[in-house]
């Protein structure tokens, strides 16, 4: 007699239930595992395999689909080799590098700004002007962050970590370029691209830097190596679908959310696992960075009923 288990599929407000605490918990985690992959593995070097590997993995799935056979022109992997640069390179690359002198707390309430220099950069793309509710949200934004980055303020006084705030600005840059860009049809085969371009770019500036002399396999700790493949398999490839997924089954506000969150769980696990200190300074600041993004995303209009959202890039997948 053969017993069979059925387990039930999930119902559809369930599933994205789990969606959403997939993108809020994950891309919240990567700032810390980010922290560990670094403590023993040099930082352009790690991002760049990272997103090499993840983006050769996607590329693969996508082709078993027959998704990747349509034909990528030049002018395609031109735009993911700008968007590349931007968002990977630029984006997650200083973020990577600026968490060796920044507490990542702090650097995941500065990455939370991006909706801000969004807001500002919209009219170069042809994009509105802020209105009224918007304004008040860069402002206060703008704010906090000053309020972190003044000297004495929470976070340290040294040269890098004034570089950090150029992580956001560089990936709000190219998400508005990548929305215009001409890329591929699929979506998840232009993100491969994205992926692979990026990676390549951070590999190179990695060697440029010296960081290959100065890698010791054989100095690699457990937790760096457990950190770098979290960050493949559960930062890009698992939250980065259950976020394409949210943006086909709800709305494009509802799924910004997480830009608001992901802070939140890094500041907390920063304090737990690393212990990182939490100043009253540091919590004003984030509460009005926080305060700001909520205030950006829900001043943004709601797609009608049925309609799918353009699939933006990420906001926080800055880490």
């Amino acid at each position: 007699m053969v017993v069979t288990l059925s387990i039930p599929r999930p119902t559809p407000r369930a599933r994205i239930v789990i969606a959403f605490a997939t993108v809020y918990l994950i891309w919240g985690s990567t700032y810390l595992t980010i922290r560990l992959a670094i403590d023993t593995l040099p930082p352009f070097l790690m991002a760049g395999s990272r997103f090499l590997i993840a983006g050769l993995i996607l590329f693969a799935v996508m082709w078993r689909r027959r998704a990747t056979r349509e034909h990528l022109t030049w002018r395609q992997w031109r735009s993911a080799l700008i968007v590349g640069a931007c968002l990977l390179l630029a984006g997650n690359g200083i973020v990577t590098w600026g968490e060796q002198y920044v507490h990542t707390g702090l650097v995941s309430l500065i990455v939370a700004t991006v909706p801000l220099w969004m807001a500002l950069m919209a009219p170069i793309f042809g994009g509105r002007w802020v209105r009224w509710k918007a304004a008040i949200g860069v402002a206060i934004g703008l704010a906090g962050v000053v309020l972190l980055l003044r000297p004495g303020g929470a976070a340290p006084t040294e040269w890098q970590t004034f570089v950090v705030p150029l992580s956001p600005l560089l990936w709000a840059f190219g998400s508005l370029y990548a929305q215009r860009a001409h890329v591929a049809k699929q979506a998840f085969t232009a993100i491969a691209m994205e992926m692979v371009a990026g990676g390549l770019l951070l590999g190179i500036v990695g060697l440029l830097s010296g960081e290959a002399g100065r890698t010791h396999l054989n100095h690699v700790s457990a937790s760096s190596l457990f950190a770098f493949a979290y960050l493949i398999v559960f930062g890009s490839l698992i939250a980065y679908s259950a976020y394409i997924w949210l943006l086909h089954h709800v709305s494009a506000t509802a799924v910004s959310t997480y830009a608001y969150v992901n802070p939140l769980v890094a500041v907390a696990l920063g304090a737990i696992v690393l212990g990182e200190a939490v100043t009253g300074l540091t919590a004003v600041a984030g509460l009005m960075i926080v305060a700001a993004v909520a205030l950006i995303l829900t001043s943004r209009a709601r797609p009608r009923d049925g309609a799918v959202a353009k699939v933006p890039e990420p906001l926080t997948e800055v880490a």
